[in-house]
């Protein structure tokens, strides 16, 4: 399920786009000014956000350059062309003028999601795990948890191959170009904390270990 997060002052508008995305099987976190949302996008880490222009504390233009990473689209009811311009060189994925058609914006935010998607995705997900590739974080229902590097790569591997086990050869090798230092010896130490970190959330047991040969992260 996709997470889309939804910065917007204006109550009436807000609530029209959370009943409309939530129709389309999204789900929706809420901002009503630019400071809450820097504070939401601090613990929580959306698939694509919409964004109003003049909100209470820091503005739309304010809060732009923090989210690089994660597609904008930008809902405004300014129309001139150079505000348009503007907001996209800064980064903004995207720009809709108020009053819109929630149709065209639901094919425009699917567009957004599916060009995120093929090949190079910006986020790994197996049930209530998500791990974000570009900010290096793992949510485990909606907890984020910080990680090591040695942790993340770990993770980033078998999430990418759920239900398969991973020798632990072939771990060490295919997670030497990101953190050349992690050895046989101490794989067992980061594969440890990882685990007890997952618990301080879920007492479900998410990698198992093959014994003698390696280990894989139940789907």
């Amino acid at each position: 399920m996709y997470t889309i997060a939804v910065v917007e002052d204006d109550i009436h508008i807000g609530n029209l786009l959370k009943e409309a995305l939530e129709t389309e099987g999204y789900r929706v976190l809420r901002a009503f000014s630019g400071t809450e949302a820097a504070l939401l996008l601090e613990r929580k880490s959306p698939d694509l956000i919409l964004l109003d222009l003049m909100l209470p504390g820091l503005s739309g233009e304010d809060l732009l350059p923090a989210l690089r990473g994660i597609p904008v689209i930008v809902l405004s009811a300014r129309t001139d062309v150079e505000d348009r311009v503007k907001l996209l060189d800064a980064g903004a994925a995207d720009y809709l003028t108020k009053p819109f058609d929630i149709r065209e914006l639901m094919a425009r935010i699917r567009i957004q999601l599916r060009n995120g998607a093929p090949g190079n995705p910006r986020k790994l997900r197996s049930g209530n795990l998500c791990l974000d590739l570009q900010a290096q974080l793992l949510t485990l229902d909606d907890t984020p948890l910080h990680l090591t590097p040695t942790e993340f790569a770990i993770l980033k591997l078998l999430m990418q191959n759920p239900g398969q086990v991973i020798s632990k050869t072939a771990l060490l090798d295919r997670i030497s170009l990101d953190v050349p230092d992690c050895t046989e010896s101490s794989l067992k130490v980061h594969i440890s904390n990882l685990r007890k970190k997952l618990k301080t959330v879920s007492p479900h047991d998410y990698i198992e270990s093959a014994w003698g040969i390696g280990f894989l992260l139940r789907p």
